[in-house]
């Protein structure tokens, strides 16, 4: 089931087209990563969603309901992260979360008190819930964002650059809780970033976009193969020759082998995991002496790199 359709969904602001022409869909519980550099519509397209701005052609439902005949609904049904986590350095932490509850229509004083207190001890924040948030850490209020985000159950979370500018620790706290809301909570979480490795960590599927448009849409190991094609075998001997090239490159399902440095062999086969035995046995009865067996596989960044390569020639 999909908590979130777009269709031909576009922004444009005078003669700039900041999004254009976007179709996908995100399930729910996923979690969905907006791939692109720096003014790309990553955080245009996550506006749109939430209702913040219209749409200047194109549609959408978000949780069921209609971005343009619904926009309350959808706000009601959305948690939104954006790059400033909006909270009240002079409030305690507690002071923020009931500020934000009540706000959200919370009224109900047990079960209020209930979730704040759920959702604090589940951010590691529960100790800290009488202290202002102006001494917290940036780590810190950026937790604190996004339960203030969800304190109302919304059955999909938008956040903007979640770790950027966190230090290393922080930075894992954050991908750490955001599975965690994936898994255990069954938030949809629309992921926007440029940081193509942490979102290899984290997504199930990305849209790669770039000015507006979307270049690719897919699984990571759909997009790794598709794009920069499937992992290869990488063999290091301490001595390549004929007999060994021979040998192996009979066997079944050996594309094509070459030595790429010195010492080094390169195969592509149809299925490098369950092949490697068969090449390393070849290789040891030809008389090769291996010195280390290694898959190649190619990372979320170089399938993107190859997509823009393509794109821009």
């Amino acid at each position: 089931m999909a908590s979130i359709e777009a269709e031909g969904l576009s922004k444009r602001f005078g003669s700039l087209t900041a999004v254009d022409r976007l179709s996908f869909e995100v399930g729910t519980g996923e979690i969905f990563g907006l791939l692109g550099p720096n003014g790309s519509g990553k955080t245009t397209t996550v506006r749109l969603l939430s209702c913040l701005i219209a749409p200047s052609e194109g549609s959408a439902r978000v949780a069921g309901f209609d971005i343009l005949d619904d926009p309350l609904k959808v706000r009601e049904a959305v948690g939104v992260l954006t790059e400033n986590p909006g909270i009240y350095d002079r409030l305690s932490a507690l002071e923020n979360m009931e500020f934000f509850a009540e706000a959200y229509g919370l009224s109900v004083k047990a079960e209020r008190h209930s979730r704040i207190r759920e959702l604090l001890e589940f951010f590691d924040l529960w100790e800290r819930r009488d202290d202002k948030t102006g001494t917290f850490s940036k780590g810190m209020r950026q937790k604190l964002a996004i339960a203030k985000a969800v304190v109302h159950r919304p059955e999909v979370l938008f956040l903007d650059e979640p770790s950027a500018g966190l230090d290393p620790k922080a930075a894992k706290d954050i991908r750490d809780l955001m599975e965690r809301m994936s898994r255990q909570e069954k938030h949809t979480i629309v992921f926007c970033t440029h940081n193509l490795e942490e979102a290899e960590r984290l997504c199930s599927r990305v849209m790669i976009i770039r000015k507006g448009a979307a270049l690719a849409t897919g699984s990571i190991e759909d997009l790794r193969r598709k794009l920069h094609g499937a992992p290869e075998l990488e063999i290091q001997l301490e001595e390549v020759y004929d007999g060994l090239l021979k040998a192996t490159a009979k066997l079944e399902d050996v594309k094509s082998v070459y030595e790429r440095t010195r010492g080094i062999l390169i195969y592509n086969l149809d299925d490098p995991e369950a092949r490697t035995p068969d090449v390393v046995k070849s290789l040891i009865q030809a008389g090769g002496r291996i010195r280390s067996v290694n898959i190649l596989r190619p990372t979320l960044e170089d399938a993107y790199l190859e997509l823009t390569k393509e794109r821009s020639t």
